[in-house]
């Protein structure tokens, strides 16, 4: 019977989850293996199996034939460990796909299906989580970057080259100040609102005051004020960004009497129209900027 396909599934299914092998250097998968003979034989060190059997592994992982031999020998014999011939299977199976001349003799010896030992179980949700939290960078930078696509005036550009030097300093992501800025006046420098709002961000008078904004109408202090709102408002609702912008549209005195965001048509369309550019959630907040609202934990217990 030839088993070298078989074999070589079982080395094709057990590398899938451990994309990280290849980055190792050869080097230093022989200083995981010296250290992991040293453990098993007591040599230098005090004898401790499992010890070896976690530097063996982490060489095996990483494409060192000699150490998955190894483990499959210790498991094949119950050296230092209880006897398990699926484990000796899988790893015995892994070192004929390295190379090793013997190990695929001894697989066929065993004749048991492979079990994955828990370390190679380890190896694949790590490599799952690296995996899902690539995507989820992925998706995360789509969303703060597709405001680019809206960029296409030349007097937006103007502005957005202010946006990119100041929102760093604030720790305001671009995407949202662009979002912001589209709502509240289309990017036009000179707005005025029935309610005596200002400038590009809107900044009624008592908030151009309290964030230093002396001229509402020039492009670079506006721009200035409304991102030190809008950082005050992540600090105080901690990064909840439906919170941030609807009291930016209605005051964060009127979120915290309606416990979440209050059910004006206004400020719920206001919302909505700037999360379809920006729609993450949460945005990074600067603590040390402000105390969080007294009311912020009520406002979570009754929020969907």
């Amino acid at each position: 019977m030839n088993l070298r396909r078989p074999v070589r599934l079982l080395l094709v299914c057990a590398l899938a989850a451990t994309g990280w092998a290849h980055a190792v250097e050869a080097n230093q998968r022989q200083a995981w293996r010296e250290q992991a003979l040293a453990y098993e034989h007591g040599e230098g060190v005090a004898r401790d199996t499992n010890a070896a059997i976690a530097l063996y592994c982490r060489a095996a992982l990483a494409g060192d034939a000699v150490s998955a031999y190894n483990l499959g020998w210790l498991y094949a014999n119950g050296r230092g460990t209880p006897r398990h011939d699926g484990y000796a299977a899988h790893w015995f199976a892994r070192a004929a796909l390295l190379g090793d001349a013997q190990a695929e003799a001894m697989f066929k010896r065993l004749d048991t299906p492979a079990d994955k030992p828990e370390c190679v179980l380890q190896a694949e949700r790590a490599e799952q989580q690296r995996a899902e939290q690539e995507r989820l960078t992925a998706e995360a930078d789509a969303v703060v970057t597709r405001y680019r696509d809206w960029v296409n005036t030349p007097e937006q550009q103007r502005i957005m080259k202010i946006v990119y030097k100041l929102a760093p300093q604030f720790g305001i992501e671009p995407g949202l100040a662009f979002a912001v800025i589209k709502a509240e006046s289309n990017f036009n420098v000179h707005a005025l609102s029935d309610k005596n709002a200002q400038g590009l961000m809107q900044l009624i008078p008592e908030t151009a005051a309290r964030f230093r904004v002396n001229k509402p109408f020039d492009a670079e202090q506006n721009i200035r004020g409304g991102l030190s709102y809008l950082q005050w408002l992540l600090a105080y609702f901690k990064g909840n960004v439906p919170l941030v912008l609807a009291a930016y549209n209605a005051g964060e005195g009127t979120v915290e009497r309606y416990r979440g965001v209050p059910p004006f048509p206004e400020t719920q369309g206001y919302i909505k129209r700037i999360q379809q550019i920006f729609a993450l959630q949460q945005h990074p907040f600067d603590e040390r900027i402000t105390a969080p609202s007294p009311a912020l934990p009520g406002i979570a217990s009754v929020r969907p």
